[in-house]
């Protein structure tokens, strides 16, 4: 089974195929590719510098208006009436992968 580490929005991620998992949000499209940082295909292990050449990870994306969980900020000072929140949702991508070549 193979598996990889990519890197998309500042983040890693260590996908096999098949593995849908929600990243950074990407622009329009029905495919997306990556590139391999880390390659494990078996017993034999291919590290990047910075990337494997010749390794691509394509992916389709399910989904591309994912919210995620809230979260919110608070500013408050005693005794000053002064009370403030805020909500923040980040949006994200929800992609499968399908093919590590």
């Amino acid at each position: 089974m193979k598996k990889a580490i990519i890197t998309t929005g500042g983040k890693q991620y260590i996908v096999a195929e098949g593995d849908t998992l929600d990243v950074e949000l990407l622009p329009n499209g029905k495919n997306a590719t990556f590139e391999a940082l880390l390659l494990i295909d078996g017993e034999k292990i291919s590290v990047g510098t910075p990337v494997v050449s010749g390794v691509k990870i394509t992916a389709d994306v399910l989904d591309q208006s994912v919210k995620g969980d809230k979260v919110t900020a608070i500013r408050y000072k005693a005794k000053k009436r002064v009370r403030k929140v805020r909500g923040h949702r980040q949006q994200s991508t929800r992609v499968k992968i399908s093919k590590i070549a």
